[in-house]
């Protein structure tokens, strides 16, 4: 098993995900700290801070000059970060030392670094939303299919009362709906620019130092949080967060399909279930299996990355390079399980064969909260909740279904009938609520 099954050619397609992983990439990162460079020549140049002939040059060049990022490598080792090596061989591909001279003017590492991975999670807050937008179409459309198809609800693993599949559905659904308008809400405080200095107090560029801070901001697409974070790792803590609960949720809808197609049940298949070596009646429900584990393991890997939030002083290598050790993996499964999650949901068929069976099953007693509700319109709630009890206990001897006693004891009604239309409470109408909660505005 290599270090990293994200990056594993053997393993990638099961838990790693091509297109947030080239955004944490050597090459990536390199070329988002460029564009900052080249961004950051630019804005001082337009306010005067370095001549505006060498921002020009710099922030043209950014984009042109290519660097190996392989031959950062040995001087990262030493210096602790890529940055000293990444400006030595920009000023060096640049060939005009009278330009040069002025690239990363009055920056820090942490400044550079910082913004270029704010660029970098601007692209896969993109994908992240969109990928929510798909699955929580998809499900709002299962849901809304199956709104009313009724099946058993266990809690404690135990048969309960009647829902509906589409209630379900919307279980997973709803968690979801709120991850993907907190993903909004978690842009400012996550996608920022930082220039702040050695220290945080800018003061290499005097009292213009807030300007470029807001220029720089501008330029980058980022926000501009009027201060120094460099060690206020509060933006990557709500991140973090939102990781494990968004791999939650996901894994809740895992963790759910695997009971629904287990042996015995069986209450929904999902198309393209994995094989057995050795037992071909096998179909097994490998994507909610690593839907679990993902988000076993995203959270455990937010809990670092909060950890990595306890800085020292103005800056702190060790919980930096926590960070660094910890976000890159939490995010690629964090998309994984997000397309992953779609798949799915595009493949998931409910067997309503096998749901009424669960539902008959044991005499029908999933319905004798319906039933001692129905009889407590005649009788006193007490009194009907022990004709009830009487009734479950004859049940169990005889095996003769509970309608058809109640039927027996206090006819004139189809209590078949009539328990399954009301067992079903709200359950029709949450699926339905939540399908609509997922249509496009406007629709």
């Amino acid at each position: 098993m290599p270090a990293s099954p994200a990056d594993s050619p053997l393993y990638a397609r099961l838990f790693g995900d091509d297109e947030a992983a080239r955004l944490f990439s050597d090459s990536a990162e390199v070329r988002a700290m460029l564009l900052v460079e080249g961004a950051l020549a630019k804005v001082q140049g337009a306010l005067g801070v370095i001549p505006a002939e060498s921002a020009a040059f710099l922030h043209r060049a950014s984009f042109e000059v290519q660097i190996d990022p392989s031959a950062l490598a040995a001087e990262t080792a030493v210096n602790g970060v890529p940055v000293p090596a990444l400006v030595a061989a920009f000023r060096s591909a640049c060939n005009a030392p009278q330009h040069a001279a002025f690239a990363h003017w009055g920056a820090t590492s942490q400044d550079i670094m910082d913004s270029a991975l704010a660029l970098r999670l601007k692209r896969l807050f993109d994908l992240w939303d969109s990928r929510l937008e798909a699955l929580l179409a998809a499900l709002g459309t299962l849901a809304g299919h199956h709104a009313a198809l009724p099946m058993a609800a266990r809690t404690y693993g135990q048969l309960a009362t009647p829902t509906s599949f589409g209630a379900v559905v919307a279980g997973w659904g709803w968690p979801l709906l709120a991850q993907r308008q907190s993903l909004a809400a978690l842009r400012p405080a996550v996608l920022r620019v930082s220039l702040a200095g050695a220290a945080g107090t800018l003061s290499a560029m005097g009292e213009r130092g807030p300007e470029v801070r807001a220029a720089l901001a501008e330029a980058l697409g980022l926000a501009d949080p009027g201060h120094s974070w460099h060690a206020d790792r509060s933006g990557i803590g709500a991140l973090a967060g939102w990781m494990a609960t968004t791999t939650a949720a996901l894994g809740k809808l895992g963790e759910d399909l695997l009971l629904m197609t287990q042996s015995g049940l069986s209450e929904v298949g999902i198309a393209g279930a994995g094989g057995s070596s050795t037992m071909p009646q096998k179909q097994n429900p490998v994507g909610p299996s690593v839907l679990v584990a993902l988000a076993r393991q995203v959270a455990g890997l937010a809990a670092t990355l909060q950890g990595a939030g306890l800085h020292r002083q103005q800056r702190d290598g060790a919980a930096w390079f926590t960070e660094w050790l910890t976000l890159p993996q939490a995010a690629i499964s964090t998309s994984r399980a997000l397309g992953l999650a779609l798949q799915i949901a595009d493949k998931i068929t409910p067997d309503p064969a096998a749901m009424a069976r669960n539902l008959a099953a044991d005499g029908g007693l999933i319905h004798a909260e319906a039933l001692s509700f129905a009889l407590a319109g005649t009788m006193p709630r007490p009194e009907a909740q022990a004709v009830v009890k009487r009734l479950c206990d004859e049940v169990a001897k005889t095996g003769q279904p509970l309608a058809s006693l109640a039927a027996r004891d206090f006819p004139g009604t189809d209590w078949a009938a009539h328990l399954a239309l009301s067992s079903l409470g709200q359950a029709p109408a949450e699926a339905r609520a939540f399908a609509a909660a997922c249509q496009p505005s406007g629709q």
